[in-house]
């Protein structure tokens, strides 16, 4: 049985490994890790498709030690323990386990000992934040890596080393009249582009190999899979969930919500966006939601399924019917971005704390007015560096509860918050 192309093409050095140059490149942590041949423990956290496991066996085989893998959703405690008395057997191994988010708590405790001890160099995949997925004495022991979505010239690079190296696909003799669609469908990951190149390639009529983006489109139409938690379409479908919460159709996101529960998508991760979206998204004009979604998500994690599945149909269809705002989600992004085109800007001296009494003394704190002091719980008193002094970074947006906060700061701040 012929391999999937992904695997007849799969990197086997770091040279070879297209994208995620923030790691392997020159001096970059992997790549120095490799070079000196001293593999530590460490979780490599990403979405699908981007290198996890390719990676993890070129870093392994860098080491000369012996190497394991485990996948989290066929391994029990068992399977672990097994692979950790064989490695004790030969001092060290790697052990590679693929969706690490997976295992339980009691398979990750197992891992504990023998990860401490050295016996085990562990490499973990995941495609969640490994924060909530793994247990922090873990976590505590692994060094966290972020991966990556393929940019489209990295996706361009996976695709021509296909059609050039791939011993059948060269007997074809593909000739590419556009691949902008097959990037489009891959969404940044490369196993998904390989896999769907060759059920286009699959699709080719006798004497006419050539790929365009209406072919593309009238093949992957017809083959894509349906949505399974495992499969190509999670991210899509998390996707089409988010935006159509976003985009105020309870209808469409609770028929969302059904795909992914009747595909057994586990419901923390499903409340876990949710509680994202009330933020992000509902924010500041209807700030009870990201209450409603932090109980959402603390009564998925105690009762489960399938009686959850209640709580989170009231949770999606009260947030997307509520109104919208993205401004606190925007404020953020902007404040970042100025603070760090700003570290250098010194914290006024009427703000400086004051412990000491040369601190007192310079004045430190000295000018300070106390708002409860005074009318209305307010003074006028300048708080940003007196550089970006007249910086906007909050912008209230049109709905009852940002025009009343928009009211409040007018009345106040008079020309400052003068929106």
């Amino acid at each position: 049985m012929k391999r999937p192309l992904a695997e007849r093409i799969r990197p086997e050095s770091l040279e070879d490994v297209i994208g995620q140059t923030h790691l392997i490149g020159e001096g970059m942590p992997l790549r120095v890790m490799a070079e000196n041949q001293k593999l530590r423990s460490i979780i490599l956290w990403g979405p699908p498709g981007v290198g996890k496991t390719t990676l993890a066996r070129i870093l392994a085989g860098t080491s000369g030690l012996s190497f394991e893998s485990l996948s989290a959703v066929q391994a029990g405690v068992k399977e672990v323990r097994a692979v950790i008395e064989q490695a004790r057997m030969f001092g060290t191994a790697v052990l590679f386990i693929d969706e690490i988010h997976r295992f339980s708590k009691s398979q990750q405790d197992a891992l504990l000992g023998a990860v401490e001890e050295g016996s085990i160099v562990l490499i973990g995949a995941t495609t969640e934040n490994p924060s909530f997925e793994v247990i922090s004495a873990l976590l505590s022991r692994c060094q966290v890596y972020i991966l990556e979505s393929l940019a489209k010239h990295e996706l361009q690079e996976v695709f021509n080393r296909a059609l050039v190296k791939d011993e059948y696909l060269k007997t074809l003799n593909i000739e590419v009249k556009e691949a902008d669609a097959l990037f489009l469908y891959s969404g940044g990951d490369a196993r998904k582009l390989l896999n769907l190149l060759e059920i286009v390639v699959e699709n080719l009529k006798d004497g006419d190999h050539v790929i365009s983006n209406e072919l593309v489109h009238q093949v992957l139409q017809d083959n894509l899979a349906r949505y399974d938690k495992n499969g190509e379409q999670h991210y899509d479908i998390i996707s089409a969930f988010i935006k159509s919460m976003r985009g105020s159709d309870p209808n469409a996101a609770l028929y969302w919500l059904g795909r992914m529960l009747v595909a057994g998508e586990d419901p923390k991760f499903i409340a876990r966006r949710i509680l994202i979206f009330a933020s992000e998204d509902v924010g500041l004009a209807n700030p009870n939601g990201l209450l409603l979604a932090e109980s959402c998500f603390k009564a998925c994690e105690v009762i489960g399924m399938p009686e959850c599945r209640i709580i989170l149909g009231q949770t999606v269809t009260y947030l997307a019917s509520s109104p919208k705002s993205n401004s606190a989600y925007l404020a953020i992004d902007k404040a970042i971005l100025l603070a760090k085109n700003t570290v250098h800007l010194a914290v006024p001296l009427h703000l400086r704390n004051a412990p000491t009494k040369l601190m007192k003394d310079l004045d430190y704190g000295k000018n300070y007015l106390y708002a409860h002091d005074f009318p209305g719980h307010f003074v006028e008193q300048e708080f940003l560096p007196k550089e970006i002094s007249s910086q906007k970074i909050f912008d209230p947006q049109d709905n009852a509860r940002e025009n009343e906060l928009r009211r409040y700061l007018k009345t106040n701040w008079k020309d400052k918050y003068d929106y």
